[in-house]
């Protein structure tokens, strides 16, 4: 964890793309603690008309340049640390030159147990106690 879903309008260079990923997984890393190799992530651009966005929508002024960014985690981060994340990841894509305004962020929390990183088996869910017949 977590799954980190970026989303732009097309027309970004590979390494504008590839930045943008860094600057989202060192805001998880140094706010939430996410270990430094966990990281899943898919970055998508779109054309202009697939990429819906009010530009005013609670009085911020969004442009062309929005970037959509929904990070799926384990729930169990407080109100404060996730304020960080937000303030972080929105620091981090201003230095790319990506205005405050348009960091669109979105949290998603699952329990723990709704991960599997591969072979079919639930990462993090307790080991399964098998009950003699």
């Amino acid at each position: 964890m977590p799954l980190v879903r970026i989303s732009l309008r097309k027309g970004r260079t590979a390494e504008f793309r590839r930045k943008l990923g860094d600057a989202v997984h060192r805001a998880l890393v140094e706010t939430i603690g996410v270990p430094e190799r966990d990281r899943f992530q898919i970055l998508s651009e779109h054309e202009p008309g697939d990429l819906v966005y009010d530009p005013g929508y609670l009085g911020i002024a969004r442009t062309n340049d929005i970037v959509i960014i929904q990070l799926t985690i384990s729930t169990g981060r407080t109100l404060a640390q996730k304020r960080a994340l937000f303030r972080r990841i929105a620091d981090n894509l201003a230095l790319l030159g990506v205005r405050r305004e348009d960091a669109w962020i979105n949290l998603v929390e699952v329990a723990k147990e709704n991960w599997s990183f591969g072979n079919g088996e639930a990462s993090y869910a307790p080991a399964e106690v098998k009950v003699p017949a």
